[in-house]
């Protein structure tokens, strides 16, 4: 690659801006209180459609040790009995979820996170699948999908997804640098990647995801394509590019990071191009603000025919209006609004021990909040949005809400965006910014220039 900034990798430094949100959801986790509390999602539980099926989500907060760039709420164990202690409330939280809806709800997506899910034992993970099983009908081509760090995933557990029918699994990746491995307290060689991607296709888990970051200490260009280059060779269905957001205000092991080894924005804007660039000439389509998926992936499939979702977890061919979140911290979309469990496990376990769900806050949405995240979610998942047929579709006037969408005009004026009669198109070549065109429709965000 010719040295120097390309003019989009300039723009893309220059609206930048890693405090706004990722927009997986709105309004965004901020804006929840306590006001909207167990009372309520029970009452939501219970007013669900029975012929619709809903997504479900299991948080599994524990990891062997900590990635410095986390910026999840996880907890480090080498023992096994807090796993298991912490799966055996789960279990009952799945009971008392189960007990609200007004019979066996049909499921037709599952998400294991964390943390690292995989470090349970094999049995724990088959006895929780078919825990899930007994209080949930699972539609026949159900999507089973688990999130995997390759230094810590064993045949065993692979034989046990099998047994399971998990037919998807997502690896963390990162980079395949070993300084910049060192950097951030994730050393993973290529062999061992390369090991668990064989053991899941061998155990007919054929959907796999990759994820990989840039802005990581010490990166580089030359070694962001390197990493890229690495994993392609492997073949995953899809890719997740993330950039590393540096908050050790908020995350204390960040404060581990050495700081005058990260990119500047100018050289994240690069490192994520490059990226990019690497992964589209080797046959993946960009999805949104940060997936590539081959041409037949279940993604690129709904970016085609106009169903690509956007939810807690990111971008998803998932179109299930429901997400019950179960474990510590987990998120749940419930038809009126949002709920989320405690996040202190201690607390968690108190309130599923007492037989009272966990729900310690969430928000009740508005008329206005769901034309906002129709909107926000066209955006970014379509890079367009119609936003008066938006509008009309809720009846609601479009007009202030156009006028009060400051943050576009310097990104119409740079060219990022194309606004005709209210339809507001971000061109291709600039979708690593797509989260500045989202917060234009944030009612919620500081409106202050910047």
């Amino acid at each position: 690659m010719a040295s120097g900034h390309r003019p989009a990798d300039v723009l893309h430094a220059k609206h930048y801006d890693a405090r706004l949100p990722w927009y997986t959801i709105y309004p965004t986790v901020p804006e929840f209180s306590p006001a909207v509390g167990a009372k309520d999602c029970v009452e939501w539980l219970k007013g669900l459609p029975t012929d619709e099926a809903v997504s479900l989500y299991l948080h599994i907060p524990f990891c062997r040790s900590i990635c410095l760039y986390c910026g999840f709420p996880t907890r480090i164990t080498r023992r096994d009995a807090s796993i298991v202690e912490y799966l055996a409330v789960l279990r009952e939280e799945i009971r008392l979820v189960a007990e609200q809806a007004p019979q066996a709800l049909p499921v037709s997506d599952v998400h294991f996170g964390g943390g690292t899910p995989t470090i349970m034992p094999p049995a724990e993970f088959l006895a929780l699948m078919q825990l899930l099983r007994r209080h949930f009908v699972f539609k026949k081509a159900a999507t089973v999908a688990v999130e995997i760090d390759p230094r810590t995933f064993t045949p065993e557990m692979a034989e046990a997804f099998e047994v399971a029918e998990v037919n998807r699994a997502s690896l963390g990746v990162q980079s395949f640098d070993l300084t910049v491995q060192k950097a951030i307290n994730r050393v993973q060689s290529e062999a061992q990647v390369t090991a668990a991607v064989e053991n899941l296709r061998r155990h007919k888990v054929s959907r796999i995801n990759f994820d990989l970051m840039y802005g990581l200490p010490h990166q580089t260009v030359q070694s962001c394509v390197q990493s890229a280059t690495t994993a392609i060779a492997m073949r995953p269905d899809r890719f997740a590019v993330f950039g590393y957001a540096h908050v050790p205000s908020y995350r204390k092991n960040q404060r581990l990071i050495d700081e005058t080894a990260l990119p500047d924005a100018a050289a994240r804007a690069e490192q994520a191009a490059a990226v990019a660039d690497t992964l589209v000439a080797a046959g993946y389509r960009q999805i949104g603000l940060d997936h590539f998926a081959l041409p037949d992936d279940e993604l690129a499939l709904a970016q085609r025919a106009g169903r690509l979702r956007r939810n807690s977890l990111g971008y998803s061919a998932d179109t299930c209006p429901t997400l019950i979140g179960f474990g510590a911290s987990a998120i749940g979309r419930l038809g009126k609004g949002y709920v989320q469990n405690e996040v202190a496990q201690s607390s968690y376990s108190r309130h599923i021990a007492a037989g009272h769900l966990a729900t310690s806050r969430g928000y009740r949405l508005t008329v206005e909040d769901r034309v906002r995240a129709e909107i926000i979610e066209r955006l970014m998942c379509n890079l367009e949005a119609d936003v008066p047929a938006i509008c009309a579709a809720h009846g609601f006037d479009p007009i202030p809400l156009l006028d009060r969408a400051e943050r576009l005009t310097p990104l119409a004026e740079d060219g990022i965006v194309d606004i005709d009669n209210g339809f507001v198109r971000v061109r291709q070549e600039h979708g690593f910014v797509l989260r500045s065109v989202a917060a234009a429709f944030d009612a919620y965000l500081d409106r202050s220039p910047y």
